[in-house]
């Protein structure tokens, strides 16, 4: 296990480096083309330069670590060491069309476990960063969750599959929770679970997301004191399909039910 000081190093570092990828992506934003990948998935030069610039910085400070990132990964094996994840830019359709709300996602695992997450929001110059155990902060300040007990009172956030069917069951969820809470579709995973971290949404739930949309930002919303479950209450687990991150128990007991299919 890394000790304190070591820990505060890598959180410094991602800190910094997340800043600088930053101020790379936001002249370019609204003002690049894109491919697919695969259907309604898709990917611009500036994903993988920006992917390029993190890992190259990663392997001159600690060459020793591993590296995953959504463009081109080339390590697999993230959970078994130190290992960087990393999304480049968290909500590519939002940067491709100059919407405001997109992303730079860098988290570091140990043996499997999250140790330290930086999301870092180039528009409105915001950084979220979490150490495991110490607690989590916005640009140095210490945040704080919402308290909503109430599925009335709630504003909530879903991710969505690129390409959506009639027979999706998250169309199914999504009908269910509406028609009890204020919902909304943002476009960067991590920035959702910042913002329940932060109190400015009270829940989030998403289903077909990959380990990097929610690497970093699922810790900032763990040491945020979040409740943060599967869709069968249990504990989430890095890797698992399905989650449910609300910001009090109350909460997350009125909206369980909701997302349970069949």
């Amino acid at each position: 296990m890394t000790n304190r000081e070591q820990r505060e190093k890598y959180a410094e570092f991602a800190r910094v480096l997340a800043r600088q990828v930053g101020e790379f992506l936001l002249p370019l934003s609204g003002k690049t083309d894109y491919r697919e990948k695969r259907p309604g998935d898709v990917v611009t030069k500036a994903d993988e330069e920006a992917q390029s610039l993190i890992f190259d910085e990663i392997r001159r400070h600690f060459p020793e670590t591993g590296l995953l990132g959504e463009e081109n990964a080339p390590n697999s094996d993230w959970d078994r060491g130190l290992c960087w994840v990393v999304d480049p830019i968290d909500g590519t359709r939002n940067f491709i069309a100059g919407l405001p709300s997109f992303s730079v996602s860098i988290g570091l695992f140990q043996d499997g476990e999250p140790l330290v997450g930086v999301v870092h929001d180039p528009f409105l110059s915001e950084t979220f960063s979490a150490i495991r155990g110490e607690g989590t902060w916005k640009n140095g300040a210490q945040i704080q969750k919402s308290r909503t007990t109430s599925l009335d009172r709630s504003l909530l956030v879903s991710s969505f599959p690129p390409k959506v069917r009639p027979d999706e069951p998250e169309l199914l969820r999504f009908n269910r929770v509406v028609q009890r809470a204020s919902m909304r579709r943002l476009g960067s995973a991590a920035l959702n679970l910042c913002y329940v971290a932060c109190g400015r949404l009270d829940g989030y739930w998403a289903s077909t997301l990959n380990i990097w949309d929610i690497a970093a930002g699922m810790l900032i919303a763990d040491e945020a004191g979040c409740v943060i479950q599967n869709f069968q209450g249990d504990r989430f687990r890095i890797g698992d399909a399905e989650f449910c991150v609300t910001a009090t128990p109350e909460l997350a007991a009125e909206l369980l039910p909701l997302l349970s299919i069949g």
